[in-house]
């Protein structure tokens, strides 16, 4: 299997990972969590785009996933933080904190395939 298909793949995936993690996000906090819901969305269309992109060969299309998982990955490691800290804090942010963090591993993984293929 060629990297660029293993790729383009694996952003679909990932991509669908982001989505359901959005729409988990929301239903945990229905009031407080819509831009869960809005930017797992977003990025997980987004990564969807560039892994189908990617299993067409464009090989623009992984610069762009490789920017766009960079930016995810600085975000989840901010929000994660924040997460954590608050849960720490006493706050009830045990699921948001842990669901992010997941998100964030996700990220990193789909930049260590970009790397490797």
């Amino acid at each position: 299997m060629s990297g660029m298909s293993f790729s383009g793949r694996w952003f679909v995936g990932f991509g669908i990972f982001l989505i359901l993690c959005g729409v988990a996000g929301y239903l945990s906090n229905p009031a407080g969590a819509k831009t869960a819901l809005m930017s797992g969305g977003t990025f997980g269309g987004l990564s969807v785009v560039w892994g189908v992109l990617m299993l067409r060969g464009l090989v623009w299309a992984k610069m762009a996933a490789w920017i766009s998982t960079i930016v995810l990955a600085a975000a989840f490691t901010w929000r994660s933080s924040a997460g954590w800290m608050a849960y720490a804090g006493g706050e009830p942010k045990l699921f948001a904190a842990s669901l992010i963090t997941l998100m964030l591993v996700a990220s990193l993984a789909s930049l260590a395939v970009l790397w490797r293929r």
